[in-house]
């Protein structure tokens, strides 16, 4: 016997969806959906999808051409770039368990989400090539210490570096989880996910990283200095702040984009652009230079001097949080060649 379907909205539907899946996903993994989700509520509102109940199989199509050809990601004016086939995986994957949530609330028929087909990658597809260079993360720290000493984008980037830790769990650091004095200086990344900081790998993820005594004077320097001294919302004293509380995702990641582009150290261009007119030059849209590097891409950077310097696996894993699979696979960014060298030298020829 077929259920009856009710009308519901997608953008009310989306709302209720990732109010139904708040208690078990995380932060970021709610946030991940509920910006795949908003592709799938916008391309309704272009087509007058009005009503779930109206889908059909085309639909469904023609939203996955549409979104692969990049038409959401593009600012007005801009043409649209297709996006990669991982990318497209991972939204057609959310929008599947969407419309399993549809079809619990009577929206869609049960077995509709499997219309969503999804697309086949290979084992390297899904894999990013973007990651930031040791020898141009050196010249930034370089231009860092020497230009911007002690400034939140000099800190930022530090701990990115020294610690090889994700961004969300340098965002998360307060003032209590730094132990700058003592003979090893540590920063401590703790998972506090009821007060807006959890950390990728919940309790298991929690660590104490030590940093270099260059980098402890550095964190202290910050602190007596420029640091603003305010709050977050729980009371809590982050180590990153404005004048609103703690940093932001996206002001970290902002400045991350900033100071990796090679203009901002006086490097020049390498695509060249001229620096009067180029877009990313401005700070709205720095992550639009191809040479500038994600917060993701500094910490695969990491991963690829301690491969190249031969620190041993197990130290790698357990200082990055990180299994040596998922460190091989998406971290790991040292050519074929190089390992093959890197292991002929501790062979017994």
């Amino acid at each position: 016997m077929s259920v009856k379907l009710e009308p519901l909205e997608p953008e009310l539907a989306v709302q209720m969806y990732l109010d139904a899946r708040r208690d078990e996903l995380a932060d970021w993994t709610l946030k991940s959906h509920k910006y795949r989700l908003s592709a799938f509520v916008q391309w309704c509102e272009e087509n007058d999808v009005g009503n779930l109940n109206d889908l059909n199989g085309r639909d469904l199509y023609r939203f996955r051409v549409w979104r692969r050809e990049g038409n959401f990601d593009a600012d007005d004016g801009e043409e649209p770039k297709e996006i990669a086939p991982v990318t497209l995986k991972s939204q057609l994957t959310t929008l599947r368990a969407f419309l399993r949530f549809a079809a619990n609330v009577n929206a869609v028929p049960e077995d509709f989400y499997e219309r969503v087909a999804l697309p086949k990658i290979s084992g390297t597809d899904d894999v990013s090539d973007s990651t930031l260079e040791p020898d141009r993360a050196t010249a930034i720290l370089d231009y860092l210490y020497r230009y911007h000493y002690a400034s939140r984008k000099h800190v930022e980037f530090a701990l990115l570096w020294d610690t090889g830790a994700r961004m969300g769990a340098i965002r998360g650091l307060d003032l209590r989880d730094l132990e700058l004095d003592s003979r090893t200086p540590t920063v401590r990344y703790v998972h506090r996910p009821e007060q807006g900081t959890p950390i990728k790998n919940g309790e298991r993820g929690e660590r104490y990283n030590s940093v270099s005594d260059r980098v402890a004077e550095m964190l202290q320097a910050y602190i007596d200095g420029p640091r603003v001294d305010a709050k977050d919302d729980f009371g809590r004293r982050p180590l990153l702040t404005t004048h609103h509380g703690r940093v932001s995702a996206s002001a970290i990641r902002q400045d991350v984009y900033s100071v990796t582009r090679p203009c901002w150290i006086n490097e020049g261009c390498p695509h060249n652009r001229d620096l009067d007119t180029c877009e990313a030059v401005d700070l709205n849209h720095v992550s639009k230079c191809p040479s500038s590097r994600s917060p993701h891409d500094v910490r695969k950077g990491v991963v690829t001097l301690y491969r190249r310097e031969e620190v041993p696996r197990r130290v790698v894993s357990d200082r990055l949080d990180a299994s040596d699979h998922v460190l091989d696979k998406h971290y790991d960014k040292r050519g074929e060649r190089e390992r093959a060298e890197q292991r002929r030298n501790h062979l017994p020829w």
